[in-house]
């Protein structure tokens, strides 16, 4: 049979750690914003300088447009145009002959020529349009000057623009990259500290699971982990307890057992080699066989039913009966404490109060709590039992008071755990398995009522349930 380790081994491999994940996403989320504000910052800042350029042309055409309708002279003109000049603008005014009126000593203007004739040439006096060619921003008009119609053309090159453009973006690729190794440093260190913290909580379970469980989960960088080991703590807790209880099954469970066998083994032996032609004997020898044959069936009994009732393998069969019969029944059963060892039941019962549940159940719980409070109330031998109603006739409560030594507050919450003792000393009269009060918490929980008890430490204990009160006459299956 091939060994798991090296499978799970394998699989871990598979899996990717916690820091390359982190790594990853740190590095895609950086990656992404900088392609984010590369883009912005090109879609955006190109449109904007396209729209300054455009209107600057613009307003620099009409300009002109307006000196040459009053009729400026050359040596103003000529001013306007090196003015406009400076400012990276370059004016051309022609004759509609194709002469040039200014700049005069400007070289080869006949492809300007051409394109300001094609745009504006056939078009009337006042007409310009605004357009974008090669590395440049154009207005081409026809316009008035002197008394006759003139082609106006205006460049304004966005060439400087464009490779400002570049330049910025080069200076934020930069950034960007500066950002993106940051990202990775971070998430880098971050992802340690998380790990770490997580590695420490790891070789702290493995510890745990080897038994130790004087460990202690320890995590407060991040909320969650926090919580993540206070929850483990709190298994471990869980987990100790649970193996202290199967420690205390097991020894309550082996010793229970063997006494009851032990005493049927020796009765047995002594029928078969002195009692067995002694009727009187013989028969006082089997029935001790019989009781503690019966004492072996109750405990059996009772781990049954409290596997059964935590595993919720049995169903409740609610129906309506009468709680005060129900009651009075099982106190009877009692009476032969009364009789043969001097007990005192104290009763407070209200007649004919009547409940909805499952009857046989209830009837082991209210069974499992007298016998309790006989087995732990004090010299004077009382139990006090008491049923009533509410004063709004909306639950009946059950009540057994003993007058024993009581239970301290940090024990109460455990009495309820299978086989848990109070560290007193006391009087066991009635045949017991330490299973009831857990039978009882089981059994309550499944019914949903309300269960607890009250302790006093030298003033005994009193355990109560409410059970909701219905009428008689209710249907018994509703």
């Amino acid at each position: 049979m091939k060994s798991e380790k090296p499978e799970k081994l394998k699989k871990l491999k598979r899996l990717k750690s916690v820091n390359s994940a982190m790594l990853g996403y740190f590095c895609l989320l950086a990656f992404f914003m900088v392609i984010l504000v590369e883009l912005g910052f090109f879609i955006i800042v190109s449109e904007t300088l396209e729209n300054q350029a455009h209107d600057k042309i613009t307003f620099i055409g009409k300009e002109i447009e307006e000196d040459l309708k009053r009729g400026v002279s050359t040596e103003e003109l000529e001013e306007s145009l090196v003015r406009n000049f400076r400012d990276g603008v370059n004016v051309f005014l022609f004759t509609l002959d194709g002469e040039p009126v200014a700049p005069l000593d400007y070289g080869a203007v006949d492809d300007i020529l051409k394109e300001v004739t094609a745009r504006a040439g056939g078009e009337e006096v006042g007409y310009f349009v605004v357009y974008r060619s090669n590395e440049a921003v154009n207005y081409a008009s026809k316009t008035e000057y002197a008394g006759e119609p003139h082609l106006l053309f205006v460049r304004y090159s966005v060439a400087i623009m464009r490779r400002t453009i570049l330049n910025m973006q080069l200076y934020l690729l930069i950034i960007g990259g500066a950002v993106f190794a940051v990202a990775v440093l971070v998430s880098l260190a971050f992802s340690k500290k998380l790990t770490s913290g997580m590695k420490t909580m790891s070789d702290t379970a493995v510890m745990l699971a080897k038994g130790d469980y004087g460990i202690k989960f320890t995590n407060v960088d991040y909320r969650e982990m926090a919580q993540l080991s206070d929850t483990l703590n709190y298994v471990r807790d869980e987990v100790k307890k649970s193996e202290d209880f199967q420690h205390e099954i097991l020894a309550n469970v082996t010793h229970d057992l063997k006494t009851p066998l032990t005493m049927i083994k020796a009765y047995a032996s002594m029928i078969k080699e002195i009692s067995g032609d002694n009727p009187e004997k013989r028969e006082k020898h089997l029935q001790v066989i019989i009781d503690e044959a019966d004492r072996l069936t109750g405990l059996v009994n009772d781990v049954l039913s409290v596997s059964k009732l935590q595993s919720n393998m049995t169903e409740l069969k609610l129906k309506v009966f009468n709680l005060t019969e129900l009651v009075y029944g099982i106190i009877n059963k009692f009476g032969y404490l009364q009789e043969a060892q001097g007990y005192s039941f104290m009763l407070d019962i209200e007649p004919n109060l009547y409940t909805r549940a499952d009857e046989e159940k209830i009837r082991q719980v209210i069974y499992n709590l007298l016998g309790n409070a006989a087995n732990y109330t004090g010299a004077d031998k009382t139990v006090y039992i008491s049923l009533k109603s509410s004063m709004d006739f909306k639950r009946v409560r059950f009540e057994v008071k003993d007058t024993g030594k009581g239970i301290s507050k940090d024990e109460l919450p455990e009495i309820w755990n299978r086989y848990y003792r109070v560290k007193e000393n006391h009087n066991r009269p009635v045949k017991g398995t330490g299973l009831g009060l857990n039978i009882v918490k089981a059994i309550l929980e499944n019914h949903s009522f309300d269960f607890g008890v009250e302790s006093e430490k030298d003033k005994g204990s009193t355990f109560w349930v409410d059970f909701p009160c219905v009428p008689a006459e209710i249907d018994i299956n509703e």
